[in-house]
């Protein structure tokens, strides 16, 4: 079954990719355009929010930055790594033009060493470095949610 009324779509977690605004639009629209198949996430943040690591086979609605249920993504990979180990592949699938490892490390690390995820976790000087766990998650669309159906 795929998921798209609105009981079901509230059924399931809420993926939020950035925060609202600007990056959120352009990573949505990357699931939906099908260029974004992964995402990076830290552990630190699963663990402070006290949310569980995903699971291969789950499934989340997608939410734009007006808090609207988009899609429907299945995780199909799951990977717990330091981040130095990040492939140039997961970077590249992120869907964010990345075409280098370096590109993609100076982005995130741009976003985890924002004010924003600073505040978010309590701690005005985090930083990430090499050894930092990082969960890399691969995902396919399953379905687009139109206006309607949420």
């Amino acid at each position: 079954m795929t998921p798209t009324s609105a009981s079901d779509l509230a059924s399931l977690p809420r993926a939020e990719f950035a925060s609202p605004g600007p990056l959120r639009d352009q990573l949505v629209a990357a699931i939906l355009d099908g260029s974004k198949t992964s995402t990076t996430g830290l552990v630190l943040d699963y663990e402070h929010e006290g949310e569980p690591l995903p699971t291969v086979g789950s499934r989340e609605v997608v939410v734009d930055s007006d808090d609207r249920p988009v899609a429907v993504i299945e995780v199909t990979d799951v990977r717990v790594l330091p981040l130095g180990q990040v492939d140039l592949a997961h970077a590249v699938d992120e869907g964010e033009g990345y075409t280098s490892v370096a590109e993609w490390r100076a982005g995130h690390e741009g976003f985890w060493h924002s004010e924003e995820m600073r505040a978010a976790l309590n701690d005005p000087g985090f930083t990430v470095d090499d050894t930092t766990p990082a969960v890399l998650q691969r995902f396919r669309l399953v379905t687009v949610v139109h206006p309607a159906d949420g």
